[in-house]
């Protein structure tokens, strides 16, 4: 199940109003949601109040795993609301080189241009010994 913290709109038309939600990303928007943490209303003209979460519980989810959408991260971010983030796991190679894939490749390459060069040679010899027949002709 992924979860995502996303905006909810409630309100009437032109006049939107909007819950920060926890939910499955699988539910719509104004659908089902897991919890309410908190409250967006873009209309008032305090900013300081057109916002009211509670840190703790959006803590606790992004602890979960809970991705924020990126209103919601924005709206955090402006808030002054800390954001956990996932350290980047750095995978190392296990294999030095090339893949087993890439190395049949390069020898493929390699075998096709042997034969090749040995072709140009064989037609070499034979134009060299067509010559001197051609001459006594």
């Amino acid at each position: 199940m992924a979860v995502v913290i996303r905006l909810r709109r409630t309100g009437r038309t032109n006049l939107p109003c909007f819950r920060i939600t926890v939910t499955d990303s699988r539910f719509p928007r104004d659908g089902r949601s897991l919890e309410t943490i908190g409250l967006y209303d873009p209309l008032k003209k305090d900013r300081t109040q057109a916002v009211k979460v509670d840190p703790e519980r959006v803590l606790h989810w992004m602890k979960q795993g809970a991705k924020p959408s990126d209103i919601v991260a924005s709206i955090f971010r402006r808030h002054g609301i800390p954001m956990v983030a996932k350290a980047k796991v750095v995978r190392e190679r296990k294999r030095d080189g090339k893949s087993a894939t890439a190395q049949r490749r390069v020898a493929s390459k390699d075998a096709r241009l042997a034969a090749k060069a040995a072709r140009a040679a064989a037609r070499k010899a034979s134009k060299k010994a067509a010559a001197p027949a051609a001459e006594q002709a």
